[in-house]
């Protein structure tokens, strides 16, 4: 099984979020994080599912959340349904009903860890400053197994610049 696609929006240094949240939010990339991942499943870990919307499934996309926490229970709403995976395997059973198109990998840093390795596609937004953080991605310059092979032209949100990239795992 191979969830296709990750999808992150990164600093200079490849960090995604300080304390639980994001380090920026770029209301343009939030806009376009909704398009591609609309009707999708989003496969996430539970400190992420936690941080997005106090705790609330994102409406419109099915949400695969992987936590060992035997007490963690979130609640599923008609329009964006949980559910909640105890173990890898059991989340990748769970995956094979769907196509690889279909499923994203939203973060956090563990989950990007664990499930990057299985990815081979990354929408990356790096944002061309580096913020302070404690949580990151791999980052996919320095991996021999990916390749940039599309960069968006420079974009400015206030006085911010960020590219939208795409990665694509070359496997041999």
């Amino acid at each position: 099984m191979m969830f296709d696609k990750v999808i992150a929006a990164v600093d200079k240094n490849w960090g995604i979020g300080l304390r639980g949240r994001l380090l920026t939010q770029i209301r343009e990339d939030q806009l376009r994080f909704r398009r591609l991942t609309m009707g999708k499943v989003v496969v996430m870990g539970r400190k992420t599912f936690e941080s997005i919307q106090g705790g609330r499934p994102l409406p419109g996309r099915r949400s695969f959340v992987l936590s060992a926490d035997p007490d963690f229970a979130p609640r599923s709403m008609e329009q964006a349904p949980v559910q909640v995976f105890r173990s890898l395997d059991a989340l990748k059973k769970a995956l094979e009903a769907y196509a690889p198109e279909d499923v994203f990998v939203i973060g956090g840093e563990t989950m990007y860890r664990q499930l990057l390795p299985l990815c081979d596609e990354a929408e990356i937004t790096y944002i061309d400053y580096a913020y302070e953080a404690d949580a990151y991605c791999p980052d996919l310059d320095a991996d021999p197994a990916w390749k940039l092979v599309s960069e968006s032209d420079e974009q400015i949100s206030f006085n911010l610049e960020y590219y939208y990239r795409i990665y694509i795992r070359e496997r041999v």
